[in-house]
């Protein structure tokens, strides 16, 4: 189902995935007139295209870079935990009632949301955390490779994510 001409979106859930988010869109009824699926790259390019309304993500790796993207464009991104919106899901879990769940619970007036965090804020919990885990960043990736490595590339990749370099995001190697 695809967006309708006579039809406002007034609220947008999206399911953040590595490289696509699937996005479902209410009227102002509850009815759904947008369901797609969109590329990292379309995001904002979509959002600049449409009238301001309510979007509603869960909180989870990138989720705060993504969401400074349509509150710089006017609308109202909400980040809400996972475990709260996970009793609005209908049905088999998937990512369009994923999506669809989301955008229901965004529209709760007692649902409790997350704080969109700033690029320097994130900045400082990564280092946190890197000094919670006992050395400097090089000494971490080091001991990676002998303790816990699934647990730091983690660490690393969401630390990429928030700065928006998605996986496989490749950077030129300088020349010898």
């Amino acid at each position: 189902m695809s967006q309708t001409p006579n039809t406002a979106i007034a609220v947008i859930g999206i399911d953040i995935g590595k490289n696509s988010f699937h996005v479902v869109g209410h009227d102002t009824r509850g009815a759904t007139v947008l369901r797609q699926k969109w590329s990292r790259g379309q995001v904002e390019a979509r959002f600049a295209n449409m009238p301001p309304c309510l979007v509603g993500m869960e909180a989870c790796v990138g989720a705060h870079h993504l969401s400074r993207k349509p509150n710089s464009l006017g609308h109202d991104a909400r980040l809400m935990p996972a475990r709260y919106v996970r009793p609005y899901s209908k049905g088999q879990k998937n990512d369009f009632n994923d999506a669809e769940a989301i955008a229901e619970a965004v529209q709760r007036p007692t649902m409790k949301f997350v704080a969109t965090k700033t690029a320097e804020q994130l900045d400082l919990q990564a280092l946190h955390r890197v000094r919670e885990r006992g050395g400097s960043f090089g000494n971490i990736l080091a001991r990676a490779f002998v303790t816990s490595s699934a647990k730091t590339f983690s660490s690393m990749r969401s630390h990429t994510l928030n700065k928006n370099c998605p996986p496989g995001f490749k950077t030129r190697r300088a020349s010898r």
